[in-house]
């Protein structure tokens, strides 16, 4: 696994904190306790996967929150991430709210995104894409 400068966090590794997945989770767990960032995306993402897949109530939903927004520094999703991720989706025919989350971590100088959603390996300028449960 990468030691990266500034890792930015896509949603299912947050969502694996939360899972039955005991190694998945372990792995989330050590990753995200040495911080890096998200974006507001990424905790809208987490709290509808959340209640609905996860069936979290509202107040332990907040708990998780709470301990991701002490933990993580948490950006906001600008008219300039917008631009950058209308770009992104439609050079690399990636989903629109994919490349919000690649357009915030590279607006937020992040190097890494962790993430099972997108290639391992896969790079958008400065940003690499890196799988931590990958092989």
């Amino acid at each position: 696994m990468s030691a990266a400068k500034r890792p930015f966090f896509d949603t299912n590794i947050i969502v694996y904190l939360m899972s039955g997945e005991v190694e998945k989770a372990a792995t989330a767990e050590a990753l995200l306790a040495r911080g890096g960032v998200v974006s507001v995306q990424v905790l809208n993402e987490f709290v509808s996967v959340a209640r609905r897949k996860i069936a979290l109530s509202w107040a332990e939903t907040g708990e998780v929150l709470e301990a991701l927004k002490a933990n993580l520094e948490v950006v906001p999703v600008t008219r300039s991430v917008h631009e950058r991720a209308v770009e992104l989706a439609a050079a690399h025919g990636v989903h629109i709210y994919d490349a919000n989350i690649v357009a915030a971590a590279i607006e937020s100088g992040c190097d890494l995104i962790f993430s099972e959603d997108f290639q391992h390996g896969r790079s958008f300028a400065s940003v690499r894409i890196e799988n931590p449960f990958h092989g």
